[in-house]
């Protein structure tokens, strides 16, 4: 699939999408630390996710490759204090069939342009060293902020988090 081609394949998810998200997300959460969780979240979790991003207004996209869901991007609650709802956290995903393909950036710029209007600021939280989700960041006019050292433990060591941050009106 081209970029052009994801493109033109990103919509909004829906529940028939959760199981493809699930999938994708389980490989991260099992395989290496950019996601701190420890145990890939249930059919259900996904579901409870959804419905409370629907419900608040937050977009999740996907893009659909020739055998179905290959990323999705989401937005969620940065913080709950009621000072911070128009500030939201982004993140993104690929199957890993997908990855270097030209799919993630089409995706986030999707999001990102959903998520304008609506929400005023943007971040991202990145575990480190993953140069790739830097560099996709910072092409897409985040900037850093800052680095939290060692906040996170996966995988036998310890994790810094780096904080992006991108204007999105």
């Amino acid at each position: 699939m081209t970029a052009a081609d994801a493109a033109r394949r990103i919509r909004a998810v829906s529940e028939g999408d959760l199981p493809a998200i699930a999938s994708i997300y389980a490989h991260y959460v099992e395989h290496t630390y950019v996601t701190f969780e420890l145990d890939p979240p249930s059919l259900d979790a996904w579901t409870d996710r959804h419905r409370a991003a629907r419900s608040s207004g937050h977009p999740w996209l996907v893009a659909e490759g020739e055998d179905g869901v290959v990323g999705y991007a989401t937005c969620s609650t940065f913080n709950p204090k009621p000072a911070y709802r128009s500030t939201v956290e982004t993140t993104i995903y690929l199957a890993q069939s997908a990855v270097g393909q030209g799919i993630g950036r089409p995706l986030y710029e999707a999001l990102l342009a959903e998520a304008a209007g609506p929400f005023h600021v943007a971040l991202a939280a990145i575990a480190l060293p993953n140069p790739g989700s830097v560099v996709l960041h910072e092409r897409l006019g985040f900037s850093a902020v800052g680095v939290l050292d060692e906040v996170g433990h996966k995988l036998g060591d310890w994790r810094d988090v780096g904080w992006w941050q991108r204007r999105l009106v």
